[in-house]
This record gives C-alpha cells, structure tokens and sequence, in this order.
C-alpha cells in the first residue's frame, strides 16, 4: 500500500462553547497525533468531545487554544483546498441525484466536473458496481453510506475524516462495512481519523485506538494495534482480538460515574457527563463530503 496523505498533529487544544448564561468547556489539553495514510480511531463516554476534536481538524471550527498542524498547512487552509473528505453518520445524499451523481457533486464543488473515470472507479472500489444509476431512496442505508464514503473520497482527500458512520446500522451490515472500509484504506492509504463509540470496530479497523477522557476531553489512553493487513473475520474470533478489546474497554471503564484510566504508569481519573457534545459550525461550511 502506498502512504499518502496529510499528517496530523494537534497540541494542546482547547475548545469552549457559550451556552446560555455560562459556558462549556468540550476540550483541554487535547493532544493527538495521526502519521501520513495512518489510521486512527478516537473513543470515549458521550459528550467528551470527540466530534468538537473531529471538527475543528475538519477545518469547521476553531480553537480557543492550542494549534493544529498538517505538514506545515492549518485545517482551514486544507479545507478551502478541498483537501479533506469528510463522511458523517447522516449520508446527507441529495434525494434527486443518482448515486454516480451524488459522489460526482464533490468534484463538482472544486470545479473538477468531468472526471467520469474518477467516479466510476470509485463505485467499484465501494462495491457498488451496476448501482450507478439508483437513486439513494432505492438503496439500502449501507449503500448509501457507501456512497457518502466514495463522495468523501473521490477528490484523492488529503485526510479523511470519518464521524460515526456506521453507528446508525444494524450489526450485521455495520461489520459489512467495517470490511469495506478496511479495505478501501487499504487500497487508498490515505489518512484516516474514525469516531467510533464502538470499540471492536475500532481495534478492527485502526492502527491505534486513542481514548478520552470525559469533559473536558482529552486523550488519555493511547492503545496500538498490531494485527496484520488485510484484517478478516476470522480475527474476530480470535483470543487476541478479545484481549485487545478488553485492554481497550479497561481504559474506558466506567464506574459509579467515573472513567478510570487502567494504563500502565497512568492515574488519569475524570468525572463522566453524559451530557450531549455542544458545537457550532461555521457558516459555509460544506454538507456534501469535502471539507
């Protein structure tokens, strides 16, 4: 596989956001660091900001404190170069488009509109050969995150940026495309960030698995995984896998409200909050899988 792709480097973050009469703190000190056409995945209890940390990498939002590098370029800088692919858990697909369509709109937006090979190869590279022409009513949710991963990907992203996106389908179709994606980064090798709260999915799928903290978030577990490529199902099974799984669930342990950190040489012990992340987004921000 060949390496391409944009490093990530984030120091020292800090996010706040107005709410009412006061405030809410979603990061501090949060430090993450993604090698070029790495894959990382990003866990922790809900509301600890792992989808504020995925943005302001998107570009889409700032930060109060800290920097966020990509070889010397800022996330905003990326964004406006089109250079980072960003899928969601909604696919946001617009209804009357095709499916070639709707991953050609990205190209579209960076005034790249007749790269036809481009598409098509990107719907044989998702499995989606022969549904060229479907209408994402017509296709199952599965399809359409497909689809909203092609689009994401088909301007060759610096990053990608990935946002729960399979948290919204069922088990069987979701480890269907867990498959998928492993394979598709294989293929690719781009840089890849993954919020996931689904921790199998994320020792399947990344290169290191980063855990949080609840708010204010920040890492405080890192956790490599070093199971060989290609990655198949037969893993799953293994004692291995289950070992890592537990190592990681261990740095997320939850008990009477509190996430303890279980890593060696660790003694990170937060409050957990349940609370929803609180975010906003900039205005103009693009909805159709580039950033």
């Amino acid at each position: 596989m060949t390496r391409r792709g944009a490093p990530v480097d984030v120091v020292g973050v800090g996010r706040t956001f107005a709410l009412g009469a006061g405030e809410v703190t979603a990061l501090r000190g949060f430090d993450l660091h993604v090698p070029p056409g790495g894959f990382c995945a990003l866990i922790g209890p809900s509301g600890c900001g792992k989808s504020t940390a995925l943005r302001l990498v998107a570009g889409l939002d700032w930060p109060d404190e800290g920097s966020i590098d990509m070889a010397g370029a800022s996330p905003d800088e990326l964004r406006r170069q089109r250079r980072i692919g960003v899928a969601f858990q909604d696919p946001s697909l617009l209804p009357w488009r095709s499916v070639a369509a709707n991953i050609r709109l990205a190209l579209e937006l960076v005034g790249r509109r007749h790269e036809h090979a481009a598409v098509a190869e990107l719907i044989e590279l998702v499995g989606l050969g022969g549904f060229e022409k479907a209408r994402p009513a017509q296709l199952s949710g599965g399809m359409r995150q497909r689809v909203a991963i092609a689009r994401a990907l088909v301007t060759e992203p610096d990053l990608l940026l990935l946002d729960e996106p399979f948290g919204a389908l069922d088990a069987l179709t979701r480890q269907q495309l867990n498959d998928e994606l492993q394979r598709i980064w294989t293929a690719r090798g781009t840089t890849t960030l993954l919020v996931t709260h689904s921790i199998p999915e994320a020792v399947y799928v990344a290169d290191e698995v980063l855990v949080m903290s609840p708010r204010p978030g920040r890492v405080v577990a890192r956790h490599p995984v070093a199971f060989e490529r290609p990655r198949t199902r037969e893993l799953l099974l293994a004692d291995e896998f289950h070992s890592a799984v537990q190592t990681v669930s261990a740095s997320l342990h939850r008990s009477e409200g509190q996430v303890v950190q279980l890593d060696a040489g660790a003694d990170a012990e937060a409050e957990a909050d349940e609370a929803d992340e609180t975010g906003t987004v900039p205005p103009g921000a693009d909805e159709a899988g580039t950033a």
